[in-house]
């Protein structure tokens, strides 16, 4: 039954110019699933979460979002609806504090002139305290943004989605760029987010997939390869035969 999963894709195909971009995509999620989901450059991987949120429409096929078809909506109603998305770039208000940013998230405010006119309530700054707490970002509350590493730039952003309460996180490449350490601590943090709420996890880092410990998405061509564990997928053949044959970059 579609009403099992919290996202379904079925059968979906994109095609750019006569160009599959998504070939016949079928994925399934269950609530609160923490799943990665990699594959080579061109695998459809951009276009697979373009479509789950709206930007990209399927050429056939259908996306379910608890039951409900995703198909023909705008980005923001399906933002409303509880489908949240993280870039690979922070998207940060860098002239803000940590906790301006924070206010701004819990608030659902679209401006700072919004922020300074109605300042948030006692409920709303627990929810930015206990938000700072989780991504570590404490001690940083009156810094602005602008002034933080990358990696905290990187959580703050994860901090201001997970604000917004959405029932599906999409977390594009959250360690690019990050430090060995910066890549475990946000492991760390997504794990201890699922269960929760329900994270689908896009990167190219192995090492960081691996530490996820979640059931990995193969794709390739736009369709999915493999799906399983890090440990099943790594042995596939048809997976070590898409990096190359090079194993040790799985």
């Amino acid at each position: 039954m579609v009403k099992e999963f919290i996202l379904n894709l079925k059968d979906v195909s994109v095609s750019f110019e006569g160009f599959l971009a998504l070939n016949n995509l079928n994925l399934k999620l269950t609530k609160g699933e923490l799943r990665a989901v990699i594959g080579p450059n061109g695998a459809g991987k951009t276009t697979f979460l373009d479509v789950i949120t709206g930007k990209v429409k399927p050429t056939k096929g259908d996306v379910f979002f608890k039951g409900k078809s995703l198909v023909g909506k705008k980005e923001h109603k399906i933002a409303r609806i509880g489908v949240g998305r993280k870039f690979q770039s922070p998207r940060v208000f860098e002239n803000l504090s940590v906790q301006e940013n924070l206010e701004i998230s819990v608030s659902q405010y679209s401006s700072t002139i919004k922020l300074i006119a109605n300042k948030p309530s006692e409920n709303k700054l627990e929810e930015v305290n206990k938000l700072m707490k989780i991504v570590n970002l404490s001690s940083k509350s009156e810094i602005k943004a602008g002034s933080l590493s990358h990696g905290q730039k990187q959580w703050l952003e994860i901090a201001m989605l997970l604000g917004q309460k959405p029932s599906l996180m999409l977390i594009d490449e959250p360690v690019a760029g990050l430090t060995d350490e910066e890549t475990e601590l946000t492991a760390d943090l997504l794990k201890s987010l699922s269960g929760e709420n329900t994270v689908l996890v896009i990167d190219h880092d192995m090492e960081f997939i691996r530490r996820l410990e979640s059931n990995v998405t193969v794709l390739n061509q736009g369709s999915v390869l493999c799906e399983g564990s890090m440990d099943k997928i790594q042995s596939d053949p048809k997976v070590i035969e898409v990096y190359l044959g090079k194993q040790e970059d799985l």
